[in-house]
């Protein structure tokens, strides 16, 4: 039988691992259509932002959410706009997003809440309990905290995996990533595969972002998302591209995260900066086991796609 310290452990490192299994999957489909988003710390804090904004005028946290969506997806769309019809440096695009992101949401708190570091509370999500999964032996109660995005974090990864193998549009998606011109000539719209891409990355990396504020801290603190958005691409690197091995890296950092806050609460004669820093360094030696390896990323990444 677990032990109830090692079990409150592993469903704190569950829950801390969500907001990245939906950055880091979003950012795999965009790379995997070819396109670098390099914007989903951005993408996540405009998230946050907007989640704790609606849902604070609106009384809604699922409003909250859907405003999220659409303001993650609409910020995909200005990334894909200059990625793929401007063909614009992508890195660029991508990093004018995250500092726009980080100035115009400290700017908005002390204009909305008059407070210069965070929101008021607001409404958030309750768990969603499932009798069969509740009452399983020795797992049971890893479910009984669990909400609606936790479940959808947990479902994400095979049905994305199945998108993408085992379908049509996922075949096209690949080969936009592999060669732009070569899936061009066999009847592929590049353009148009792009940009429901990227546009699916920034929705994802938003439910990220808005999990976080709505679900973790009940309200929108300056700069919260602290790295996140880079630790998700860390754990998409270290996945080599792929949904699995993605959500596999975004939970060992979750059970790092969870770890460092388990030991700053115990006292461990350890500063608290470098606990802090745990999962970050954990993300770095990873990236550095694939250095060197067989390179994993999709052969067309970063390369525009001029239409003959």
């Amino acid at each position: 039988m677990f032990d109830p310290i090692d079990l409150n452990w592993f469903i704190s490192g569950l829950s801390l691992s969500v907001p990245l299994i939906f950055a880091a999957l979003g950012g795999l489909l965009s790379e995997r259509a070819g396109v670098i988003n390099l914007a989903l710390e951005g993408m996540m804090l405009f998230g946050a932002f907007v989640g704790v904004a609606v849902s604070w005028w609106t009384g809604s946290p699922w409003l909250g959410v859907a405003g999220a969506l659409f303001v993650g997806g609409l910020l995909g769309l200005i990334h894909a706009w200059f990625s793929v019809t401007v063909r614009a440096n992508q890195i660029v695009s991508a990093t004018a997003i995250n500092l726009f992101a980080a100035g115009l949401t400290a700017a908005l708190i002390p204009a909305i809440w008059s407070s210069s570091g965070s929101s008021d509370a607001v409404n958030s999500f309750g768990p969603t309990s499932i009798p069969i999964l509740r009452d399983l032996p020795w797992i049971g109660p890893i479910f009984v905290d669990l909400n609606a995005f936790d479940y959808c974090a947990l479902l994400l990864a095979p049905l994305l995996w199945v998108m993408l193998y085992r379908t049509s549009f996922g075949l096209r998606l690949r080969s936009c990533g592999e060669s732009a011109s070569a899936a061009a000539s066999v009847g592929v719209n590049v353009i148009r595969i792009r940009y429901q891409a990227v546009v699916l990355s920034g929705v994802l990396a938003a439910a990220g972002g808005v999990y976080l504020s709505l679900s973790e801290l009940e309200r929108f603190q300056r700069n919260m998302i602290n790295g996140r958005g880079f630790l998700a691409l860390a754990a998409l690197i270290f996945g080599r591209w792929r949904p699995l091995p993605a959500v596999g890296a975004c939970l060992l950092f979750g059970m790092a995260d969870a770890y460092q806050l388990r030991a700053q609460t115990r006292g461990i004669a350890v500063p608290t900066e470098v606990l802090q820093a745990l999962p970050y360094l954990i993300g770095l030696a990873a990236l550095a086991l694939v250095v060197g390896r067989r390179a994993a990323a999709p052969a067309g990444i970063g390369q525009p796609y001029v239409k003959d």
